[in-house]
């Protein structure tokens, strides 16, 4: 298994792959990008999509996964509870009320494609062959969580998560820089683990690993 901070990968194991998520966020910054532990074969990305949310077990809306350390539920306590007390999740913050949703931007078989799950406080946007995006939006950011299906060296393949962000001014920049250290070292780490566990438990296999 590889260590957990190996996982994070640099940018170009997104930016240079041709992913439709491209088309959409040129005004959007590259925030990080993660091998995800969900090993399997070329047809099974449809599968990593819709099982993404019961994956992640409540991660992206604070109901934090039961097995992730004290530390990451005390800081989406935090988060939520910020959010609540400062109004930066209110309703006319999120997506198209403050700003524009990306499904504006959508080329036509995108739009008229699948959409794929939605996440709570996430809105799907697209679902293709091997990739699957969906975006937030509140008063510090409008972000976008890509998931893409990509070969592993191996011969097989595996998920890769890459996290999108454009900072609503200088409290959405200011918010980013805060938590940046707290996200990369605390909170994703414990939730690939999450996510490794259920991947190893839906799929049923052994064999499941990265190394």
């Amino acid at each position: 298994m590889l260590a957990w901070q190996q996982m994070r990968l640099p940018n170009t194991a997104h930016t240079s792959r041709p992913w439709r998520i491209h088309e959409l966020t040129r005004d959007f910054r590259l925030e990080d990008v993660w091998a995800l532990p969900t090993p399997g074969g070329p047809g099974d990305f449809p599968r990593l999509a819709q099982e993404f949310p019961r994956l992640l077990r409540g991660v992206s809306s604070g109901d934090v996964s039961q097995g992730s350390a004290g530390a990451v539920r005390a800081l989406w306590a935090i988060r939520w509870k910020l959010g609540e007390l400062l109004g930066w999740d209110s309703p006319e913050a999120g997506l198209g009320s403050r700003g524009p949703t990306l499904r504006d931007r959508l080329p036509t078989d995108l739009r008229e494609g699948p959409d794929g799950p939605d996440l709570r406080r996430f809105t799907s946007l697209y679902l293709v062959d091997d990739e699957w995006a969906a975006e937030i939006a509140n008063r510090t950011v409008h972000g976008v969580l890509h998931l893409g299906w990509v070969p592993d060296g191996t011969g097989g393949y595996r998920g890769q998560m890459a996290v999108l962000v454009k900072p609503n001014g200088l409290l959405g920049t200011g918010y980013m820089a805060a938590i940046t250290p707290f996200r990369r070292l605390i909170v994703y780490p414990a939730v690939l683990r999450q996510i490794e566990r259920n991947w190893r438990a839906r799929v049923g296999s052994t064999e499941l690993s990265l190394s």
